[in-house]
């Protein structure tokens, strides 16, 4: 079994407000959850305006498929046009 959890540290340039900021965050956390059934939370700065962290974990049998998830899941949070990906941390059990 092979667990992956990955956190983004996202900046939300945008963002007026925190209600700004929850609606990019809800969206985006509802559209990954559909489209990869992975777990995912924001996880720290939820009063901050302009910041996100976001992390979401994964649980396979098969590395290579979990691998292949997180990866992709990875991309569709770079490619998120209304959040800028600051940083990003990656851990496989």
């Amino acid at each position: 079994m092979v667990v992956v959890v990955i956190s983004w540290e996202l900046s939300i340039p945008a963002s007026a407000s925190l209600k700004d900021k929850r609606s990019v965050i809800r969206s985006l956390k509802d559209r990954i959850r559909h489209k990869y059934n992975v777990s995912i939370a924001e996880t720290r700065h939820q009063d901050v305006w302009t910041r996100a962290e976001l992390t979401v974990a994964l649980v396979a049998t098969d590395r290579r498929f979990a691998d292949s998830v997180a990866d992709s899941v990875d991309r569709f949070v770079a490619e998120h046009g209304r959040c800028v990906v600051m940083t990003t941390r990656r851990d496989t059990y």
